[in-house]
């Protein structure tokens, strides 16, 4: 019984030494302040938008893109409507969108749909290349400076930028809440202070700018794990690019609101992890080797949580198996996972409630809802448990996620 409670002290104090620096990055922007913009030039930019099915939430992001402070010249819209049975393609084509339509039972997913977006996109505007290109999940919805603030980072030279992730439907559960409260950490309490110190930040999904000269150096969008964001910013740090990020930039996605959406969801999050870290693992150690921060604070964000995982829930396992057959004492293993999972309890509901006050004023719902769901965000983050140990063993592969909080600007800002 000793060895085991000394066992999860040492997980424990493993997660302190990996995660401790996280908790650092808090003070930075007390600290550091931003370097003032250069002088701002205008490109022109592509966005690409990956469609699946998504009639009831398009045209709303396409009239946020319309809606911009941004020069809308510059600006064109893509829409790759991939393997759409409804009327995407119609009303995109409708709202003003140039769009492609493409079927695959074989090649499934987002990172296939948007190489050959990109693909068709280079054949039919040869002479035109664009200077960025944004991507764009259906379900988004910009506020209306989002070009012009990723513009004037853009013009300080960085060829890739993300952005601060907001929801749409913060307020609808705690599972929905627990996603948006996540991403927003993501946003002011990883990325920002990572662009504060000069070091990469990553991309999230959605929300996101890379350059013309990216494009070439990749050859295209050949990124097509179940992760393809995270496999972009790994190989984008590898080749000795930094991801920047743009505070000012808010975009507003919608979450999911049924947990087995977001088993399955995040299970293909947790599946696609360990795809980037086989293929780029070594890499990443060696970029640690030689001094990088950035290969590091990547390796954390994609790696050992899983490892640890695996191995408590496997000796505390085993443990109470033993405890039972030879002293029938299963309270005393018990106190000591619950005493670890206490910890990370605690650390987690500080990380939202810094995160959540904050951000009070971007968080679109009622109070009482903001303050609630501080306590339940630890519990979601925690079922990361349970989907890391199903992943090292299941075949995962890409499944669409339903979208249906047809919502404008307006209706986002009122929380409704």
């Amino acid at each position: 019984m000793e060895k085991l409670e000394l066992f999860n002290r040492v997980v424990a104090a493993f997660f302190f030494a990996c995660y401790s620096y996280q908790f650092l990055y808090i003070l930075i922007p007390l600290l550091i302040r931003p370097k003032p913009h250069r002088p701002e030039e205008k490109h022109t930019y592509a966005v690409l938008i990956s469609a699946r099915n998504e009639e009831r939430v398009i045209t709303q992001l396409i009239d946020s893109i319309h809606a911009q402070t941004y020069d809308g010249s510059l600006i064109t819209i893509f829409v790759m409507a991939d393997n759409c049975t409804d009327s995407t393609a119609a009303l995109a084509r409708a709202a003003g969108a140039v769009v492609y339509e493409r079927f695959s039972t074989v090649r499934v997913g987002k990172g296939y749909a948007l190489n050959e977006l990109l693909r068709r996109i280079a054949a039919d505007y040869p002479d035109s290349p664009f200077d960025g290109y944004f991507v764009f999940d259906a379900d988004n919805v910009l506020s209306p400076t989002y070009m012009e603030e990723m513009n004037r980072t853009f013009s300080n030279g960085h060829a890739i930028i993300t952005s601060y992730r907001n929801s749409k439907n913060y307020g609808d559960n705690w599972i929905s809440a627990g996603y948006s409260l996540w991403f927003l950490r993501e946003a002011q309490y990883l990325n920002r202070p990572r662009m504060l110190l000069g070091a990469s930040c990553t991309v999230s999904g959605t929300g996101f700018l890379f350059s013309r000269e990216v494009l070439a150096e990749c050859g295209g969008w050949n990124y097509f794990t179940l992760t393809e964001d995270i496999e972009f910013s790994v190989d984008s740090i590898l080749r000795g690019r930094r991801v920047a990020y743009c505070p000012g930039a808010v975009l507003y996605d919608e979450q999911p609101v049924k947990f087995s959406q977001s088993w399955r969801q995040r299970l293909r999050w947790s599946k696609g992890y360990l795809q980037v870290f086989r293929r780029y693992g070594l890499r990443l150690l060696g970029g640690i080797g030689a001094g990088s921060f950035s290969c590091y604070d990547m390796c954390m964000n994609i790696m050992p949580a899983i490892i640890v995982t695996f191995l408590s829930c496997l000796v505390n396992g085993a443990a109470a198996v033993m405890t039972v057959m030879l002293e029938g004492n299963l309270l005393a293993v018990l106190g000591s996972f619950l005493s670890t999972m206490f910890s990370f309890y605690a650390a987690l509901y500080l990380s939202g409630l810094i995160t959540t006050v904050t951000e009070w004023r971007r968080i679109h719902t009622a109070w009482w809802k903001k303050l609630a769901y501080t306590f339940t965000f630890p519990l979601f983050t925690m079922t990361y448990m349970p989907l890391s140990l199903i992943a090292l063993f299941k075949k995962v592969s890409w499944q669409p996620i339903e979208h249906s909080r047809a919502k404008n600007l307006a209706d986002i800002l009122r929380g409704d």
